[in-house]
């Protein structure tokens, strides 16, 4: 089972769509894919807000 919850989270984080994940995932509802499979970091949630940020600096 790690092997899946690995591999999700992987791809999650690699920006694969979420619909399309749960589909390969094999998942009835998106919800299992998000709360269940995937796995959020402090590293990838701090690499987001700095694409955000670097973003909004350029369109201001």
């Amino acid at each position: 089972m790690l092997f899946r919850h690995t591999f999700c989270t992987n791809m999650a984080s690699a920006g694969m769509d979420i619909k399309n994940l749960q589909y390969v995932m094999g998942h009835s509802d998106v919800g299992v894919t998000l709360n269940v499979y995937t796995h959020a970091s402090f590293d990838r949630a701090a690499e987001q807000m700095a694409k955000i940020l670097v973003f909004s600096a350029v369109t201001a």
